[in-house]
């Protein structure tokens, strides 16, 4: 069965740092691509970062890029979300994804995804 959690979320002010996680169970996350994706109240699910998981290339939305860096770690089978100079609005529900199968040159879609993360709640105050 595959799972993904995600961890590390909390509540900060703006300027902070604040470093997500993903843990990967339940199958090889080799081939895969992991994307991060947000969702703040009352918006639309948004892609956030991706890596491909063999080759470590990184992709990211305009709004986090510079900011924030998506990494993984092989040997704990995780991948990371780290984001600095965080902002009001980047408040949201994080949540980590996973699709294999599919090459991607840019951003993602939720609909791109197979499997999916319950989420990590990320609040940043003014």
């Amino acid at each position: 069965q595959v799972q993904l959690v995600e961890s590390g979320g909390g509540l900060l002010q703006a300027g902070g740092s604040l470093r997500l996680s993903c843990a990967l169970s339940g199958r090889t996350f080799s081939t895969a691509t992991m994307a991060w994706f947000r969702q703040a109240p009352g918006k639309e699910r948004e892609f956030v970062a991706r890596i491909k998981w063999s080759a470590g290339t990184t992709y990211y939305a305009p709004s986090v890029k510079g900011r924030f860096t998506i990494s993984r770690d092989n040997a704990k089978n995780t991948v990371y979300l780290q984001m600095n100079s965080l902002k009001p609005e980047d408040t949201a529900v994080y949540y980590c994804a996973s699709r294999t199968g599919i090459i991607i040159l840019g951003a993602m879609s939720p609909g791109d995804m197979d499997y999916w993360g319950k989420g990590t709640l990320v609040t940043v105050s003014s």
